[in-house]
């Protein structure tokens, strides 16, 4: 069972019928990424969807090791050399990156008396040279390849690979407010956006605190009919525009909102400033956010800013509710009992004052806030993040009482 702070939130045992599988993408560029060579094993296909999302080197190294079954083999080095470095997006691979992820691959094989591949060698000394003849190649933003595998897939010939999230984040912690980083809440809250399909298709849905946009891209791979993404640090916003548009996304201009029919907007928000008109006209029917409980000072702001998104037409509610996909328990239906928002937030607690400072601000201002991490527990589609503790991570159903 999920864990609790302080008593402050409730736990529910119901558990829920997952998605056996979402619907695979018909981009051209996943059968790609879910080709793992010419052996077609598992192994091989996670060491490259490892490589493409920037795993941690160590987290590579280990994949190399299971496909090699124990050890780095020539067949996985020619593998790496083939069907990893030269293919990550935007334009290549982080030449720092691939050197890092060489290195360690050679000091493997050479530590295990295996056989190196000269290529193996000579890849590496360009690296080495490139990164030496060309400083802007150490700049702290990076490409990130984010795919997402079918939980239900038995085999690599059948497409695992059901969505592609392709991102540009930053290696600097302090760019953007760190909102320019990739964070285990954001991936918890994809895998259960993932998970659930039904919860989220047809529905507007408004994110808080979207730093690279990762969930808004699963929200538009499971049909939500609108997608806010917002964000209060400007840099962080021009970054998660980009982000939507390399994912071929197309977003338009805030003001623009109430008569276009596109899809996905990112929207400058500051919780400190915002007000009841800055959101009345965005419709929302689930508000969203990942890892935004962390800071003291604002969660008066968060908490503020919640209350007036939960505060929906019951009207225009109506109707969303009927819809609602009845296999989902009522602890994690997509509208309240009386059809208004209802609100997902992935958490790590990191403090325990932090958070409940955050659970007694919410209950004064008369907030629900319900833990159902162990009922609504994501199924797992990023088995080879192997740095990614999702048991780390808490889902909060926030809900504004009547």
């Amino acid at each position: 069972p999920s864990p609790t702070v302080g008593g402050s939130l409730a736990s529910h045992p119901r558990r829920l019928r997952k998605a056996p599988q979402i619907r695979p993408s018909c981009a051209a560029s996943m059968a790609a990424a879910a080709a793992a060579g010419d052996s077609g094993e598992q192994p091989l296909l996670h060491l490259k969807l490892a490589f493409l999302a920037l795993e941690p080197p160590a987290c590579v190294l280990t994949l190399a090791r299971k496909a090699g079954g124990g050890s780095v083999t020539p067949h996985v080095q020619n593998f790496i050399l083939e069907n990893c470095v030269g293919t990550n997006v935007g334009g290549g691979p982080d030449c720092t990156y691939v050197k890092t992820i060489l290195k360690k691959v050679i000091a493997e094989a050479e530590l295990s008396s295996d056989i190196v591949i000269d290529e193996l060698y000579e890849e590496f000394g360009r690296c080495m040279s490139s990164r030496a003849n060309n400083p802007e190649l150490s700049l702290a933003k990076i490409y990130k390849e984010i795919s997402f595998l079918s939980p239900a897939y038995e085999n690599v010939s059948s497409n695992p690979v059901s969505l592609v999230a392709r991102l540009l984040c930053s290696t600097n912690m302090l760019e953007g407010d760190t909102g320019c980083c990739l964070w285990p809440s954001s991936l918890f809250l994809s895998e259960f956006i993932l998970s659930f399909p039904e919860l989220f298709a047809k529905k507007c849905c408004f994110e808080l605190g979207s730093g690279v946009g990762l969930v808004g891209v699963c929200l538009n791979h499971v049909g939500a009919s609108k997608v806010i993404l917002t964000d209060g640090d400007a840099s962080t916003l021009t970054n998660m525009k980009a982000n939507m548009e390399m994912n071929n996304l197309h977003i338009e201009d805030s003001q623009l909102v109430k008569e276009s029919k596109n899809k996905v907007e990112c929207k400058y928000l500051s919780w400190e400033e915002a007000c009841e008109s800055d959101l009345r006209d965005y419709q929302r029917d689930i508000v969203l956010g990942a890892d935004i409980i962390y800071n003291p000072s604002c969660v008066p702001h968060l908490v503020r800013v919640l209350c007036m998104l939960l505060r929906g037409d019951d009207g225009r509610h109506e109707s969303v509710n009927a819809a609602t996909n009845g296999e989902i328990g009522d602890e994690v239906s997509g509208t309240t009992a009386t059809g208004g928002p209802v609100a997902y937030i992935a958490t790590v607690i990191r403090n325990a004052d932090t958070f409940n400072c955050f659970a007694k601000a919410a209950a004064d201002a008369k907030l629900s806030v319900v833990n159902i991490t162990s009922s609504a527990a994501p199924s797992s589609f990023l088995p080879y993040m192997i740095s990614y503790d999702r048991s780390s991570v808490q889902l909060l159903k926030i809900t504004l009482l009547s």
